[in-house]
């Protein structure tokens, strides 16, 4: 009933203006998924590099010198360096 009210130059208008905001529509939101995903990737990067900086840190840790048993005790056959220490400090044997 309401086509029969409406002159059909403006049903047309209503009809491609309808069309022009679907395809904006569909526009948006592909320009919405991507800005999102996009927004993601710095949030994924800081994990991975966290990830990667802890297990560097493991390694680093697990990586001194063997420890053996002396007398009971676990120790170091070569002392680890640290800074601050001077090389005169570990023994000359």
């Amino acid at each position: 009933m309401l086509r029969r009210m409406v002159d059909p130059e403006v049903h047309e208008r209503i009809t491609a203006r309808r069309a022009e905001l679907d395809e904006l529509e569909e526009q948006l939101v592909k320009q919405l998924s991507e800005v999102q995903a996009e927004r993601d990737e710095p949030a994924v990067a800081a994990r991975v590099w966290q990830r990667m900086s802890e297990q560097l840190a493991d390694e680093r840790a697990t990586a001194g010198s063997p420890v053996v048993q002396v007398a009971n005790r676990a120790v170091r056959l070569v002392p680890d360096r640290v800074s601050g220490v001077a090389e005169s400090a570990l023994p000359t044997d």
